[in-house]
This record gives structure tokens, sequence and C-alpha cells, in this order.
């Protein structure tokens, strides 16, 4: 099985819920349009409406089922939104057979010394924690699945550091940790937990951090979603506690 080819078989995510953090653009935009061209049914989380609309739009003219719009910014969401966010899911929809935490920052990069607080909070809030208790809160929607998968987004510079990515690199390790964790203390009842680092994709992160570079030479998020796609199926359900790099 090669992760990098999409399946052939368009009903492979059929009947699958799957929550997408950042679904408003880039790679979790990209996702949430293919797994709905499979045939699962998607949460779309993100803090922009208007953009969040914009993909369900697609979604529905692509002929896929309609979707659900979670508008939440996680720089200031509560525990306690995600508590309700979960207690709605399961009410909803009775389980959780995937979740995408796709949804990062960048902010700026800086020299470790002139890291100052206030930068510090938005990145760890957004990239780390807000993803794990949104995560967290899911748990118990994700044991109703039979197959759950959840996939978190890691980065090169969160598996070796890297001069003046700060802590955007200290919340990728950070996410790593938590990956290998949660993995080990949830493959016995069949959760998957991994990780994808995608790698230069253009996305506008990639462009705020690397201004002058020639896009043309990147990958879009649709050359790279094939592995997404696969790690929400049931094709890889022995794919377990992996950091996967989608490139070189």
């Amino acid at each position: 099985m090669k992760l990098d080819q999409l399946p052939e078989d368009k009903t492979l995510l059929n009947d699958k819920v799957i929550l997408v953090t950042g679904a408003g653009d880039g790679i979790g935009r990209q996702a949430a349009i293919t797994f709905a061209e499979y045939g699962a049914e998607v949460i779309l989380l993100g803090k922009t409406v208007k953009k969040l609309e914009a993909v369900y739009d697609e979604i529905v003219h692509n002929g896929g089922k309609q979707p659900a719009i979670v508008p939440l910014d996680m720089k200031g969401a509560t525990v306690k939104n995600y508590q309700d966010m979960a207690a709605t899911i399961l009410d909803q929809f009775g389980r959780l057979d995937g979740l995408l935490n796709n949804a990062s920052i960048l902010n700026s990069l800086n020299p470790i010394e002139h890291i100052n607080e206030d930068s510090f909070d938005k990145v760890m809030k957004v990239n780390f924690k807000a993803t794990f208790f949104l995560t967290q809160a899911l748990i118990p929607a994700l044991k109703k699945a039979p197959h759950p998968s959840v996939i978190f987004t890691s980065s090169t510079v969160g598996k070796k550091g890297r001069a003046f990515w700060g802590e955007y690199a200290f919340s990728k390790f950070a996410t790593e940790g938590l990956m290998q964790t949660m993995s080990d203390e949830y493959a016995h009842i069949g959760m998957r937990v991994n990780a994808i680092n995608p790698g230069a994709t253009k996305t506008k992160m990639r462009a705020k951090a690397y201004p002058g570079e020639d896009v043309t030479a990147l990958k879009t998020p649709a050359d790279i979603i094939p592995t997404y796609v696969h790690l929400m199926s049931d094709l890889t359900l022995d794919i377990q506690g992996q950091s996967i790099d989608l490139q070189s």
C-alpha cells in the first residue's frame, strides 16, 4: 500500500465522522474536502466563519454529505468550550471516528532571548494546550467508534531544533510527546494515534516563514493529502504511534 497515492475506493470513509481543526485554510481545508469526497461526514472547526462556509459550500457542491460547522478560536477557547463541543458531537453523531489536529500558528521567528511571554503563550496555547484539551474532551466520543484515528500535525523543527524557530518548535516537540504518550495509552483499545509532518507545503504559514521562497517549487496541500486519507481509513489499522514525514 502506497500512502502517497489516493485510494481508488471512493467509499473508503463512508459513514465516518471526522473533525478537522483549522479547516478554513491550507491543509485543513484540503483534508476536509477530500475526506468528504471519500464519504465522510466532516465537522469543520476554525475561527473564521466565512472560510468555513466556503469549505462547506464546496463540499456540498461536490456532492458530499452536509458538514457541520464549529466556529471556535482556539486562542480564546476554554476547556469547557471543548467539553461542550464534545458533548454535542456525542449527542448528534453518537461517536467520532477521526480527529485531525491541524490548527497551528507560527507568530514570528525570533532568537530565544527575544521571545516574550505574550508570544510564547499565544503559540503554546493554540499549538499545544488547546490541541491537548480539545483531544482530551473528544476521547469519550472517539472510544465509541470501532476504529478511531487521531492525527496530530508535527514539523521538522519539532524533531530537531532549529535556530530562531523558538516557541513554534517547542510546541511541536510537545506535540510529538503527546502523540507518543496517547498512542501508548490507547493502543490496547484499537485507537490509532499518529503524527504527520507535512514538510514544505504551499500554505499561508509557509509564506510567512519564508517570504522570498519560490512557491512554484512547493507541493500543494492536494499533493500531500493521500496520507491523511489512508490514516483515517481502516486500511491502516496497523499504523500506530508513528511520526510520518511526507517530504524528505
